[in-house]
């Protein structure tokens, strides 16, 4: 009977120290410089404590941890239909973090699963409102409507949004094509257009030229000549080239000699 008598108390003790520490260690949290506790009372809101040694009483409060660093997210791959009626996927990742653990903890029952819906969701709805030429040139535009969005919604929650990246926007086989042949097209309506613009430039010195030809005839026999010794110069041949009668006359007449008085 004795043994089992202190058998008996040894267990007790044993029980009663195990209790106590339990207690304790349930008692006292360590939260780190990037953490915060939210603590409830009888569940009751009660304050927010953190960093550092905390204590929570057993039973009576409650202590839930936030995480305070920025949360990189990727948003899943969504299918948007483009104002001008192209389908296209695209995904994208946010970077967001807590900034009231209050608000990230009482007013929405899990904050990263609403913030990766709700971006989802605006993704589609503002590339929804824009060109697919908007989409692939436009990027930084975007980046920054989808993030004014989401910030705002997401301030009732304790979340601050701080960055919006669009990562990929992938098209079909067929839409590639086509922007092949949009790009090649808009390519040769460039070159076209210079072309023109050149023979235009090219046309009006021309004018020019020929309207300061016609009124110094010398000039006209001064161009001939040196496209005559041009062409001896390159050919060895014999060449029979017409003299405009225009240049005759005007060479003649400058080179007889005046009318005496009275004839």
């Amino acid at each position: 009977m004795m043994d089992l008598q202190i058998d008996s108390g040894t267990f007790t003790l044993v029980l009663f120290v195990v209790l106590v520490f339990m207690i304790a260690f349930s008692l006292f949290h360590i939260l780190r410089e990037y953490e915060r506790g939210v603590i409830f009372f009888l569940g009751r809101f009660q304050k927010v404590k953190g960093p550092g040694l905390i204590i929570v009483i057993p039973v009576i409060q409650q202590i839930v941890r936030v995480d305070l660093r920025t949360v990189v997210m990727d948003v899943p791959s969504q299918d948007v239909i483009s104002r001008d009626n192209v389908s296209v996927r695209v995904n994208a990742v946010i970077y967001f973090r807590v900034v009231d653990s209050q608000k990230a903890i009482i007013n929405v029952e899990n904050y990263l699963q609403a913030t990766s819906q709700l971006a989802q969701t605006t993704l589609r709805s503002v590339l929804g409102q824009h060109e697919l030429d908007e989409m692939l040139a436009n990027r930084e535009m975007l980046n920054s409507d989808i993030q004014s969005i989401l910030d705002t919604r997401t301030s009732g929650w304790g979340i601050k949004v701080s960055n919006v990246e669009i990562k990929h926007v992938d098209l079909n086989e067929s839409m590639i094509r086509a922007i092949a042949r949009q790009a090649e097209a808009e390519r040769t309506r460039r070159a076209k257009v210079i072309h023109a613009s050149g023979e235009m430039e090219a046309s009006e010195k021309l004018v020019e030229a020929a309207t300061k030809l016609a009124h110094e005839p010398n000039a006209i026999l001064l161009r001939y000549l040196q496209t005559l010794t041009e062409i001896a110069a390159e050919n060895n041949s014999t060449i029979l080239f017409p003299m405009p009668t225009e240049l005759m006359d005007g060479l003649f007449k400058k080179n007889s000699p005046p009318d005496k008085p009275g004839k």
